[in-house]
């Protein structure tokens, strides 16, 4: 097996993206260092606008069978919500494209968007709904939807 490669419990093998390149500035490296894997400001606000619903959820799941996590997850209804940064996820709408590092960053964002396609196959395959968020979106507007899809869950199938 080459260093790019590694041998998964599922037998599937993944690739690895390649170690980071040095960041181009001080300031670029503070401000990757500071971004949180998880409580980011919008899944904080759709978090509380979901709770003001009267909706109880799981934070930060790890979802079956995989190594990912869904930011909420409505365990018993199986719905998995995520909230996708812009930036990281490539949101054709506010994503950009650094200058610096430029190869690197679209083959990072771009295994990131393949990853969430992945999941989000993995998910329904195994009878999941999946929701996706932009952090650009209004998350009040999202709760609504979250609620939406909640109550056509419970009208399709019944839960145990």
């Amino acid at each position: 097996m080459t260093d790019e490669t590694e041998k998964t419990s599922t037998s599937r093998v993944r690739t690895r993206t390649p170690s980071s390149p040095h960041a181009s500035s001080p300031a670029v490296r503070r401000r990757m260092q500071s971004t949180p894997r998880r409580d980011t400001p919008c899944e904080l606000a759709l978090r509380s606008a979901v709770h003001r619903l009267g909706l109880r959820y799981r934070v930060d799941w790890p979802l079956p069978g995989t190594r990912r996590r869904a930011d909420l997850a409505f365990v018993k209804a199986r719905v998995a919500i995520f909230v996708d940064g812009c930036f990281w996820h490539g949101c054709p709408v506010h994503g950009s494209w650094p200058k610096a590092n430029a190869d690197f960053w679209r083959r990072k964002i771009q295994t990131n968007q393949e990853r969430d396609s992945d999941t989000d196959r993995c998910l329904v395959e195994a009878g999941w709904r999946v929701i996706r968020f932009w952090e650009h979106q209004d998350m009040d507007a999202a709760a609504r939807k979250v609620l939406a899809a909640l109550l056509e869950v419970a009208r399709t199938r019944p839960l145990v």
